[in-house]
């Protein structure tokens, strides 16, 4: 499944925070949005999975105009994976996880044995298996998002976004995470904080600075010295390890 973004628009008040941003994924392309703090990351997703309706341009989903689609429709197509999530019921992680399949359900209609089967291999994904009957907020915050990414896969959607899902994981739950991800093949667009991450899953990445694209390619074509200095305002070097993968340097 394409995804695109066209000349996307949005104010706050009188503060411009994207400023006519145009993206386009692949089938089974995994992209990164990469960029200082205050970018537009995140508001550039929230309007491509409709939290935020832009001002001016749309989101378009296999050329079809996501406003065009019912919410439900899109969320047959496209799962979120969001940094925070917050239940004020006392969920159970199967039941968390159950909530994938809302959109697949008819108004009033119960979950039955294949719903079950879902939430089941969902949750063997993302190892979460043994955790099924416990209480979700008593879970760690890698294992909470573990179950937040088993909830989208039980959406079933041919594309993942993931808003800043890492931002407060250590490096071992991020990897797994994003592991998870990269082996789904689905198509997938991922706000990255930390370039050596952007590296090593995204197979092409935007630069976003002050609400606007200011350079897209592959990551050994975006990550260079120049560029993470005119962005950032840090010097580095960018290096290659033993096995070829690329790595940067902060001074």
């Amino acid at each position: 499944m394409k995804i695109s973004a066209k000349e996307i628009q949005l104010s706050y008040g009188a503060a411009r925070i994207l400023n006519g941003l145009n993206l386009t994924t692949n089938t089974k392309e995994f992209v990164g949005l990469i960029g200082p703090n205050g970018s537009g990351k995140s508001t550039l997703l929230k309007c491509m999975y409709r939290v935020l309706k832009p001002d001016e341009g749309y989101v378009e989903i296999d050329d079809t105009p996501i406003d065009a689609m019912s919410y439900k429709e899109s969320a047959r197509k496209i799962a979120v994976v969001a940094q925070h999530n917050y239940y004020n019921f006392d969920f159970s992680v199967r039941e968390v996880v159950l909530m994938g399949r809302s959109p697949h359900k008819k108004a009033l209609e119960r979950d039955n044995a294949k719903d079950y089967e879902i939430v089941r291999q969902s949750l063997e994904k993302v190892g979460m298996t043994k955790f099924a009957d416990r209480s979700f907020s008593t879970l760690s915050g890698g294992e909470q998002q573990r179950v937040i990414l088993a909830r989208a896969l039980a959406q079933q959607t041919p594309c993942l976004i993931l808003d800043e899902p890492t931002n407060h994981l250590d490096i071992t739950h991020q990897l797994q995470l994003l592991k998870i991800v990269k082996q789904l093949d689905v198509t997938v667009i991922s706000a990255i904080h930390d370039l050596n991450i952007a590296a090593m899953f995204c197979d092409r990445l935007y630069v976003l600075k002050e609400g606007q694209i200011v350079a897209e390619g592959t990551p050994r074509e975006v990550l260079t010295s120049k560029l993470i200095r005119e962005i950032y305002q840090v010097d580095s070097e960018v290096v290659n390890d033993s096995k070829g993968n690329l790595h940067i340097l902060f001074y």
